[in-house]
């Protein structure tokens, strides 16, 4: 069965990206060349009235041009003079309603700031574009290329001595002492206990134990005889015979050695007392009243003894030594691993739309529920931004936005204008002809 082709990202960025990126010295190189396209065309208009009028007589299209560019020069002249009306007063002249932006400054904050706040965030909308968005599918199909995630763990490798050396150490040592503090304390030690205990003993680690016990007692036992017959010996009364110490010594060997091999067997009683004692040690330690309140009460004493801090202390000093001298020396294998970690989770995430809609799902609650209560915060904070620009800075920042666009404007209304004044210096002499 083949494995259904996915759709690979498109190439190069979105339409209308480039904008965003263009920097402020070429929007501005940008806005100086169409204002002088723009410019140069009414200077062209200007030329072309000055020709016609100066034309001979017997130029008879010639009227017709020079009405063109009159009403070219006079539409260049009148957009010329909105566009700058709209930043600034055009000659420095006192003519009203001129300098839009500069004068209106804090309405166009306030304007600004509640059309974004009631067109871009409302709930509705809000909600609409960010269910259309799959941002867990974007960042995965990016962190699957494996250039993107060897650049996400260059840039943490450089960062991570930065950030450790910034930490305060004293306080990153107080919060790991507090952690491990509030660990221990909300976990009961009884219940913990006999939950390991259980599972040890469901996996056979107990069993295995016992038997390791039994090996090593019968190991030291055989090991050391003539040392056990010696102090039989010792102990045993001078009018008995040497050899009849050696025997009782040998028959007791003999008799634990026995004893030993006999406690292998599954159904040995005493084994079974033990594992019946295991068991009831398992269930009181997690039932038991007075096994949990001695757990407490031991836990209690182990947190309250200065030498927990210590040893608190001691580890983060070992973690932060293992950190400083360990990490250069396995930064390449790190950052392997990380790379390769960063490219499955990528692969994981593309291809599991259960779990993307999942994840995307939550981020879009957590982006909801942090902006859209603060809708009306957003649109004063948008608003008291633009009041506090100066005056210059506002105007360059809006010009850089929009100016080229307006001077598009100017060259419209002079190609307009002159085709308009063409055409009604085209009716009148027809009427009038």
């Amino acid at each position: 069965m083949t494995e259904p082709a996915r759709s690979s990202p498109p190439e190069g960025p979105p339409f209308g990206y480039e904008e965003v990126l263009k920097s402020s010295e070429d929007r501005r190189a940008e806005l100086r060349r169409m204002r002088t396209i723009a410019t140069s065309l009414l200077v062209l208009m200007s030329i072309i009235y000055m020709a016609t009028r100066l034309a001979p007589a017997g130029w008879r299209w010639a009227p017709y041009l020079g009405a063109f560019a009159e009403a070219g020069m006079v539409g260049a002249c009148a957009d010329w003079f909105a566009v700058v009306a709209l930043f600034r007063r055009p000659l420095g002249l006192p003519i009203p309603h001129t300098a839009v932006v500069p004068e209106n400054k804090r309405r166009i904050g306030a304007a600004l700031g509640r059309f974004i706040a009631n067109n871009f965030l409302a709930p509705r909308i809000a909600i609409a574009r960010l269910a259309s968005v799959d941002a867990v599918g974007l960042a995965a199909r990016w962190i699957e290329d494996e250039r993107n995630a060897r650049e996400i763990t260059d840039a943490a490798a450089r960062l991570a001595p930065y950030v450790i050396d910034a930490v305060p150490k004293e306080a990153l040592s107080e919060w790991v002492s507090m952690a491990a503090r509030r660990g221990v304390e909300a976990v009961p030690v009884a219940l913990l206990a006999s939950r390991a205990l259980s599972i040890l003993w469901a996996q056979g680690a107990a069993r295995t134990l016992l038997d390791s016990s039994l090996d090593f007692v019968e190991t030291t036992l055989a090991r050391n005889k003539a040392t056990i017959i010696r102090k039989i010996s010792e102990q045993s009364s001078r009018w008995i015979p040497k050899w009849v110490d050696n025997m009782i010594a040998a028959k007791v060997i003999a008799g634990l050695s026995g004893s030993l091999m006999e406690m292998r067997a599954p159904d040995h009683p005493w084994r079974e007392e033990a594992n019946a004692q295991i068991e009831k040690l398992i269930d009181d330690l997690a039932h038991d009243p007075e096994m949990l309140a001695r757990g407490e009460e031991l836990k209690a004493q182990i947190l309250a003894s200065p030498v927990f801090a210590r040893q608190m202390q001691a580890l983060w000093g070992e973690l932060e030594t293992s950190l400083k001298d360990d990490l250069p020396r396995h930064a390449e294998g790190i950052a392997a691993w990380v790379v390769t970690a960063l490219v499955a989770l990528g692969r994981s995430l593309d291809e599991d739309p259960a779990r993307r809609a999942r994840i995307n799902r939550s981020l879009r609650l957590l982006a909801l529920r942090a902006v859209l209560p603060r809708r009306a915060e957003i649109g004063a904070y948008i608003a008291a931004v633009v009041d506090n620009w100066d005056t210059a800075t506002l105007v360059s920042r809006l010009e850089l936005q929009v100016g080229k666009d307006l001077q598009y404007i100017r060259i419209n209304g002079t190609l307009v204008g002159g085709i308009v004044g063409l055409l009604i210096f085209t009716l009148s002499r027809a009427l009038g002809g």
